[in-house]
């Protein structure tokens, strides 16, 4: 399903079809090693289940680019170990599969250079594709420096929605797709299967481009399906 003109949600993916530039965010590698510090114990299965993803999607479409819209490593200040070997990992498997590899930083990415300098990738703050900005979400933009733009994607806020059949609920990821300062604005779920995300209904959102999202549509993709859910003040919460 196109979410905008020739744009296309591929699971938790957008895909440009003309540019062929394929666009994830939100990896989060580490992550299970953050928790593991933390007390929480999880299998290590992480970075096998993104690659597992990406491969499905990566075979099918033959991107020329491959897009990161931030935060690729989860913890703040450091680099941890499993964090080194998740992404080198990585980026070596997503270079089998296209020309470019692009990071945008994202407020996690403190440290990314020494990972950076280890592979021929560009990090950058931001991403023109066209009439669209790609840009992480957690800070506004100044659109005197994109005259041009009309279009902005984001991801930092990992949006997802509950739903409830009788007895039982089920949080789903989610995109949102609404405005912001007469801009299209698409906002992108996490690409980490253990992220769930932040509740659009029931939870505060953190992104600053996220002031209100009554007036967003909502696209769910479950089991290869996207469902389009219309606007978020007519969902009912429960």
């Amino acid at each position: 399903m196109e979410i905008s003109s020739k744009i296309e949600i591929i699971g938790t993916a957008l895909w440009f079809k003309i540019e062929g530039v394929l666009v994830i965010s939100d990896l989060h590698l580490g992550y299970e090693e953050y928790l593991h510090q933390k007390g929480v114990l999880l299998p290590k299965h992480q970075a096998k289940e993104i690659k597992e993803q990406l491969q499905g999607i990566l075979e099918h479409l033959k991107p020329k680019t491959i897009l990161i819209n931030g935060d690729l490593k989860h913890e703040f200040g450091t680099v941890l170990r499993q964090e080194w070997k998740d992404v080198l990992e990585l980026i070596d498997f997503l270079h089998e599969y296209c020309l470019d590899l692009v990071l945008i930083r994202g407020n996690h990415d403190v440290i990314l250079g020494p990972i950076a300098s280890k592979r021929s990738i560009t990090v950058a703050q931001d991403y023109v594709l066209g009439d669209t900005l790609i840009v992480h979400g957690d800070k506004l933009v100044d659109l005197k420096n994109y005259p041009k733009i009309k279009r902005i994607i984001i991801g930092h806020e990992h949006p997802a929605l509950s739903l409830k059949d009788k007895s039982k609920t089920e949080k789903f990821k989610c995109f949102l797709k609404g405005k912001w300062e007469k801009k299209e604005l698409i906002v992108m779920p996490s690409f980490n299967p253990l992220l769930e995300g932040t509740d659009i209904l029931k939870e505060k959102l953190l992104s600053p481009f996220l002031e209100d999202v009554s007036n967003f549509d909502v696209f769910i993709e479950s089991k290869g399906e996207v469902f389009n859910f219309g606007k978020v003040k007519n969902i009912p919460f429960k």
